[in-house]
């Protein structure tokens, strides 16, 4: 029982019991606007429920649990025997099985199968980011498996179940399944034509046997998994099944599980390969150009799960500040308060709405689309996973010192904030893939053009960005040490033009006049004291 003098006051109450979906007006005005109207209601319907689930206490709990008690490998049985199999909690496992069910595999064959599953990735993400990673996996290796129309025949209608079966069988004898990957090595690291395991032809026809090792595995515990390794004719992509179809365990020796700054929950390792077992996916000698697809949607992920975790860092500081009371008024009212929220909220709000634009390019399939996506996807990436750490950071700081204790959730997501960064590619891979766009695929660079172009004459300030990054483009002097800076430049363009077209007016102005028109500081909460600010806090507000 509590002392007389240990009464609770001025605490904000727990966000929990909330629709994590319909509170994100962003989010949900992105998917009304990509999703056909005939698919809207169960789009919506689906996400609806998603939001529930991913704003209650239950989940909630469960995502502590898993976090709090990592994931563990166990090499050998009682007996001796090599099993090499990562052992995880409970709550892991039932976080894995609510996001399978919620179709987050499940996008290559569903009416507005991208739009759909990119908005529940951001809203699982707020739940939490570690199981996010074998799923990401398994919806990416899709389009690399329909390089080999036998091998996706056999694999895709079980990596895009609805059903988790975490069992060690065969693939054949399982109504779902997943994949990882492992493509780098410690001494090529994202020079992946630097790797030195290698692949070599056996009796069967498209069967190797592999030998070397791998630094950096993705989701060790796996179904199935997407190699490179060095054949005959070069580096080969590459299907490592975990269990052979006689039921016998495929060589698959994970070494060390990885001791990561976040993404606790989640396991990813290292591992080796002898006399390992695999299948070619695509040409021999064209593996980088075979997994490159795969590469790309891991990428656009990348951008939801950032998207996911700025949406949450805002949506706990904003509710923080709406319930706690200092200095005579609530925290939310508080003119300079006020100006950090909406700066945090309106970056959180750019990074979804290009998000959900990259997905819904996605469900249109088109050419154009498809050469909007090649400049659009790495620049995305760039520019919205490093938005992420220094958001997170300082919606910490809303909290005070209550933001540096973990029962708060904010220590969690700020150990998350840099993965997607680091992760499918650093910053400069970014950047140098955006330059190679630009430099070797027109179309690309007309489809980007296409699409800023129609916000061309809404706002001043764009217009200006518009002009001076057309001039920087035309300018070749060191253009490689520019990379970065171009990107950046890409992607807030990129931004504005869909915030002028899509977002109220109050969040348009905010962005343009700070992002593009330099009407603001180094750090969040330098916005222009004339913008109507209050608007842009109640519209990131996720209860009211």
């Amino acid at each position: 029982m509590a002392g007389s003098t240990h009464t609770v006051t001025n605490q904000p109450p727990p966000l929990t019991g909330y629709d994590v979906f319909t509170a994100d007006k962003a989010l949900t005005a992105a998917v009304e606007r990509h999703v056909e109207p005939g698919a809207l209601d169960d789009v919506r319907g689906e996400l609806e429920a998603l939001g529930r689930a991913s704003g209650s206490a239950q989940l909630q709990e469960w995502a502590v649990q898993a976090n709090d008690n990592p994931p563990r490998l166990r090499t050998h049985d009682r007996y001796g025997h090599r099993v090499d199999e990562v052992e995880f909690h409970p709550a892991w496992h039932r976080l894995l099985g609510k996001g399978v069910a919620a179709g987050l595999t499940a996008a290559w064959n569903r009416p507005a199968g991208h739009v759909r599953r990119a908005a529940a990735f951001l809203v699982w993400t707020q739940v939490d980011a570690g199981n996010l990673c074998p799923l990401s996996m398994t919806h990416a290796a899709v389009p690399a498996l329909r390089q080999e129309p036998v091998l996706a025949a056999e694999w895709e209608p079980r990596l895009t179940s609805m059903i988790y079966d975490r069992e060690a069988r065969p693939a054949h004898r399982k109504a779902g399944a997943l994949f990882g990957m492992a493509m780098t090595e410690k001494q090529g690291g994202s020079d992946v034509r630097a790797n030195t395991t290698t692949a070599t032809p056996l009796a069967e026809e498209g069967t190797y046997e592999l030998t070397g090792h791998k630094w950096f595995c993705s989701a060790p515990m796996s179904d199935g998994f997407l190699v490179l390794a060095q054949a005959p004719e070069g580096l080969t992509c590459l299907l490592l099944p975990r269990v052979l179809e006689d039921g016998t365990r495929n060589t698959f020796r994970i070494q060390r599980l990885k001791d990561k700054l976040g993404n606790r929950s989640n396991a990813s390792a290292e591992v080796e390969f002898d006399g390992t077992w695999a299948r070619r996916v695509g040409e021999e000698g064209r593996g980088v150009r075979t997994i490159i697809e795969m590469v790309a949607a891991t990428r656009l992920d990348c951008v939801l799960g950032s998207a996911g975790l700025m949406r949450q860092a805002v949506a706990q500081a904003v509710h923080h500040c709406t319930h706690r009371a200092a200095f005579g008024g609530k925290l939310v009212d508080k003119p300079l308060m006020r100006n950090v929220l909406a700066d945090l909220a309106v970056e959180s709000e750019a990074a979804t709405t290009l998000a959900l634009r990259l997905a819904a390019a996605y469900d249109d399939g088109g050419e154009q689309e498809r050469a909007f996506l090649r400049i659009a996807v790495p620049a995305a990436k760039y520019w919205v996973t490093k938005r992420c750490a220094p958001l997170v950071v300082e919606a910490a700081e809303c909290l005070g010192g209550n933001g540096y204790v973990e029962d708060s959730g904010l220590p969690r997501l700020v150990r998350e904030s840099p993965l997607n960064s680091v992760w499918e590619g650093a910053g400069n891979v970014q950047a140098l893939d955006v330059l190679r766009a630009l430099q070797r695929e027109p179309a690309a660079f007309n489809a980007y053009l296409q699409e800023i172009g129609t916000s061309r004459g809404a706002d001043h300030r764009l217009d200006a960005a518009i002009k001076d990054l057309l001039t920087d483009l035309a300018d070749l002097d060191c253009i490689e040490s520019r990379a970065r800076r171009l990107t950046e430049r890409l992607a807030l363009v990129l931004q504005g033009s869909l915030l002028v077209r899509f977002a109220p007016s109050e969040v348009a102005d905010a962005f343009c006049a700070s992002r593009l028109g330099g009407d603001a500081g180094a750090t969040f909460g330098t916005l222009p004291s004339t913008l109507d600010l209050a608007s842009v806090v109640d519209r990131a507000r996720p209860v009211n």
